[in-house]
């Protein structure tokens, strides 16, 4: 398997190689026929970095004050696969002053000059299609005070990234990467004279990919809610940009969109981001309001279930599970064993969550986020519910759920949830019920491993006999966000959880179990280092074919209903303040 996905990795590279050569020979367009108003919006901070040289990209910092992008030693491919997308440009425009527009000048006529021919690993199609974005979204940026010959190598080097695109894009995998390069070729050909050609295929091929990858209820294959939100944000960007050019819209692409709206409004929290699962983060600041805006599907009853997860929400809380299998095919090579983990926010404070992806943090904390212990789950010890294959970064064994029970009633919302993990390797059914009360102010969990059959009885007293009863061992793992204060009851049976508003939950368990509080981390996208955090743990030992441990997460009885959770930002100092009232 690694010989042929190395063959076919050689092949695509010399394909993309023959591609730019024909790419070459493309016809040089004569100027924009029009623009698309700017959709991509960056950060006013990360384009003062950039300008100060600090260069955060992919979770790498490169100090380079005096040099241009392309001449920093990458710190990993990651690093350069961000640079060759040109997301940065939409820092520096959120900065908007002379020194920002040098340098997104400076950087992209030393990106013409230095890969335009078709060298470095920026010509694939998906970086090619963010890239075509991101010139014309900020053309007015780049091209102005350029004189003649610096704008014809601009509009050279955008005819040519066009004209390989045309050629490759069917190469792009499935998902986001094809959305990204079919949108960069349509915003091409809708803004390119003399590239109109391309205009139809890429509506006809960007409203096939709708329907392929895009199922009945608005999810796709990677189960990654981040990844569907930048796919929709694709997808509302094509659509505004046929519209502005007063053509058609496809039904596909529009259905698509009307899918899509409300799988995200069920995978958002309470305070507004997205639940962090399968190497999803939270979603960029305001990424993912405006693009439901761009939408324009009308909210209505929020989804109970999409795209696998199922959602609780009672009051000012929100509970959002996994509630499937890990994705499988390609979707399986950024998998992670989450199966029956949660997350819980409370108004605008994350309470309960998962580690996160490690993308951004090279390949042992990528591998370890993706384990089961790196989420708010149930675990056996070292051994995960999904697991990984011996050899590259598909999962081998990926966790089926075997029974899904949603119920609705007057006191609240009650899920239950078993999957098969732990069934072929040690005879027993991982199952877990939760209960999130009406009023929002109580989850109550219960967490077992069963042995249910004969068989599967039989195959764990081997186990445990071959393992000195230690094959038994579980932890259930609770992710705490690094803004919750944890401190333990003195009797060790119970612990006080403050967030940050002022409120005040209580975890307190039952069971054969021993709790404690320990170190955990919070992966979060566009930092240096792993934010460190606290988990509760209760660690116990599965010894009988059943072991049944129950929990709950409730707020203090002088907690109020409601509490205005307010915070600012000091304009001159940039620091933020907090303040809660009941």
């Amino acid at each position: 398997m690694g010989g042929t996905g190395g063959t076919s990795k050689r092949f695509d590279r010399l394909a993309d190689r023959l591609a730019v050569l024909a790419a070459r020979r493309a016809r040089t367009a004569r100027g924009f026929v029009s623009l698309p108003e700017p959709r991509s919006i960056g950060l006013y901070a990360r384009g003062k970095q950039l300008v100060d040289g600090a260069i955060l990209l992919a979770g790498h910092l490169a100090e380079a004050p005096d040099s241009l992008l392309w001449d920093v030693p990458a710190p990993d491919p990651a690093f350069s696969i961000a640079a060759q997308g040109f997301g940065w440009l939409d820092d520096l425009a959120a900065l908007g002053t002379k020194e920002a527009q040098a340098r997104a000048q400076d950087w992209t006529w030393a990106w013409i000059a230095r890969f335009g021919g078709g060298r470095g690993p920026g010509w694939t199609p998906d970086l090619t299609g963010r890239r075509i974005i991101a010139w014309v979204h900020h053309a007015t940026l780049l091209l102005s005070g350029r004189d003649s010959a610096q704008s014809e190598a601009f509009f050279r080097s955008l005819s040519r990234q066009a004209a390989y695109l045309e050629r490759r894009w069917q190469s792009a995998a499935d998902g986001l990467p094809r959305f990204e390069a079919l949108t960069g070729l349509l915003y091409a050909g809708l803004s390119l004279n003399g590239m109109e050609a391309v205009i139809a295929p890429a509506v006809t091929a960007l409203a096939a990919t709708c329907e392929a990858d895009i199922d009945a209820e608005g999810g796709i294959p990677t189960r990654n809610p981040e990844e569907l939100l930048e796919v929709l944000t694709r997808l509302t960007w094509s659509a505004s940009a046929l519209s502005e050019a007063n053509l058609a819209v496809p039904a596909a692409l529009s259905a698509a969109i009307t899918r899509i709206a409300p799988a995200l409004r069920a995978l958002r929290h309470a305070d507004g981001d997205l639940a962090r699962f399968h190497g999803g983060g939270k979603g960029a600041e305001g990424r993912l309001d405006r693009a439901l805006a761009a939408a324009g599907v009308r909210a209505g009853a929020t989804p109970a279930i999409a795209m696998g997860y199922a959602r609780l929400a009672g009051g000012r809380t929100s509970v959002i599970i996994d509630a499937s299998a890990p994705p499988e095919g390609r979707a399986a090579e950024t998998a992670h064993a989450s199966t029956g983990a949660f997350e819980l926010v409370s108004g605008r404070r994350a309470l309960v969550v998962n580690c996160g992806s490690g993308l951004d943090f090279g390949a042992e904390w990528r591998r370890a986020a993706r384990a089961t212990a790196s989420h708010s789950a149930l675990g056996l010890e070292g051994v995960s519910s999904s697991r990984l294959a011996a050899t590259g970064e598909a999962l081998a064994h990926r966790a089926q759920v075997t029974a899904a029970r949603l119920t609705v009633g007057t006191e609240g919302t009650d899920l239950f949830l078993a999957h098969d993990g732990w069934l072929r390797s040690h005879g027993l059914t991982a199952s877990r019920s939760l209960t999130l009360a009406q009023d929002g102010r109580r989850l109550s969990g219960v967490d077992a491993l069963t042995a249910m059959t004969a068989e599967a009885r039989r195959r764990f007293e081997d186990v445990m006999t071959t393992t000195a009863m230690a094959g038994g061992r579980f932890a259930i793992r609770f992710h705490l966000h690094p803004d919750v204060d944890a401190e333990p009851d003195i009797g060790g049976g119970a612990v006080s959880l403050v967030l940050r508003s002022g409120e005040i939950w209580i975890f307190r368990f039952t069971g054969p179990a021993v709790l404690g509080l320990e170190p955990s981390v919070y992966l979060e996208t566009g930092r240096l280092n792993p934010r460190p955090c606290t988990q509760i743990v209760l660690r116990g030992q599965a010894r009988g074919f059943e072991t049944r441990l129950g929990w709950t997460l409730a707020k203090a009885k002088d907690t109020p209903l409601a509490i205005r959770d307010l915070e600012g930002v000091d304009l001159q100092t940039g620091i933020t303040s907090y303040r809660a009232s009941a």
